[in-house]
């Protein structure tokens, strides 16, 4: 899950590591097999417990999950969980990428590793890598972007000299020169800081706002004395439609598309700035339903006219201020919807770029579909769509992105 969202992404993986005594890579790289479940599952309108049984194949252990959607005992008891993480004394390495999509879980352990242990001896390596990217130190050219030269790195020569520094008492890897190391994506050179928070030396706040701006609303800086509101209309029946642009592939764009969904923008930046961390935010909302899965991209406008997608939330509303306890939404009353667990990033922005978020309502093969009735979201089938969602957005919602200025550039 994301967030307390099931993904399809990862379907395959109880048959690829159950089928046989090591792993099936047959049936995990059957990718038109996947695509095809995926496809007729979202056509259909099947409520997601009968995902497998479109495929064809029972799935026991997607099941076996299912009937755990709230971060509960059953999935805490597997993992470190709560003040488990402050008798975690051994040195931990991570690696991961900004596009990595295990990255979210990554960082998961990262943060609590930290937030429970203040002194832990963790450090991160992070860059533009993917999945297997993270593994391999990297590609010159990831999902159409040119990845910086200095970003390409031996990963395994690291883990091995890391486990010299530790277990033998040899030198540090040149490269953890502080607790997050990362690659500031766009200026070729790794920083290094002590902490996630110390990679930037400000937030920048940002509200949306109903004042347009072309076929963009406009980003706003201020605080409105008396809010508006937006109003977004989504048919979860509909399925001649669907939003897929979370995902970053490409990660450059030359065009959105801009049939569903919020956009806003910001001024363009008036310097040479740097993103550095993770964007959070706080969404107000009024829906007739009693639930939503919320999706939120952030994307740099360059001034080249290129959309350059840094980071994306994705997340069940009802689990937005506890991920083992659900809380469904009133509808008819103003809600305020908390986000945090998005992906780090670090990118620099050139001076003229400007921030882009969209905002809208996950509805695409890839992932669950919340039907907003309150029921368990995996036995929700297109019947229970009934009328459109309604949502009017608060225009005292914002973005809070972390930002560290390049001082006389």
């Amino acid at each position: 899950m994301e967030n307390n969202v099931f993904l399809n992404a990862n379907y395959q993986w109880a048959f690829y590591v159950t089928n046989t005594k090591y792993v099936d890579n047959e049936v995990n790289n059957d990718n038109q097999r996947w695509r095809r479940m995926r496809n007729r599952w979202y056509e259909t309108g099947a409520a997601y417990s009968k995902i497998d049984s479109i495929d064809g194949t029972p799935n026991p252990w997607l099941q076996r999950w299912l009937k755990h959607p709230a971060y509960d005992t059953y999935w805490q008891r597997m993992v470190p969980y709560g003040t488990d993480f402050s008798n975690i004394t051994i040195p931990v390495l991570s690696i991961t990428g900004y596009y990595d999509d295990g990255q979210i879980s990554a960082m998961q352990y990262v943060t609590e590793h930290y937030s429970y242990k203040p002194n832990a001896e963790h450090y991160v390596i992070i860059g533009p890598y993917d999945h297997f990217g993270a593994q391999q130190g990297g590609t010159p050219i990831l999902r159409t972007y040119s990845v910086d030269p200095v970003a390409l790195i031996d990963t395994k020569e690291i883990t091995f000299a890391w486990l010299d520094y530790i277990l033998k008492g040899g030198r540090k890897p040149a490269l953890l020169k502080d607790k997050i190391n990362y690659e500031v994506m766009g200026a070729n050179v790794w920083q290094h800081a002590p902490s996630i928070a110390k990679m930037s030396t400000t937030r920048l706040r940002l509200y949306l706002s109903d004042q347009k701006e072309g076929d963009n609303f406009r980003l706003s800086a201020q605080k409105p004395v008396v809010p508006s509101k937006l109003n977004q209309h989504v048919d979860l029946a509909d399925r001649s439609t669907s939003n897929n642009d979370y995902y970053p592939d490409p990660i450059i764009k030359k065009s959105l598309d801009r049939s569903n969904g919020l956009f806003f923008i910001s001024e363009p930046f008036d310097q040479e700035v740097s993103l550095n961390g993770m964007f959070s935010g706080e969404l107000k909302a009024i829906i007739n339903k009693k639930d939503m899965d919320i999706g939120v991209v952030l994307y740099e406008l360059t001034p080249q006219g290129e959309y350059f997608e840094l980071s994306y939330f994705l997340g069940r509303a009802s689990y937005a201020r506890d991920a083992s306890r659900r809380h469904l939404l009133r509808p008819g009353v103003e809600e305020t919807i908390p986000f945090s667990k998005t992906r780090l990033v670090s990118r620099q922005l050139s001076k003229g770029s400007r921030l882009l978020v969209v905002l809208n309502i996950d509805k695409n093969p890839f992932a669950q579909i919340n039907y907003g009735t309150g029921k368990d979201v995996s036995l929700e089938t297109i019947r229970d769509a009934g009328e459109p969602l309604t949502i009017q957005w608060l225009t005292d919602s914002f973005i809070d992105v972390p930002i560290q200025r390049n001082m006389g550039r």
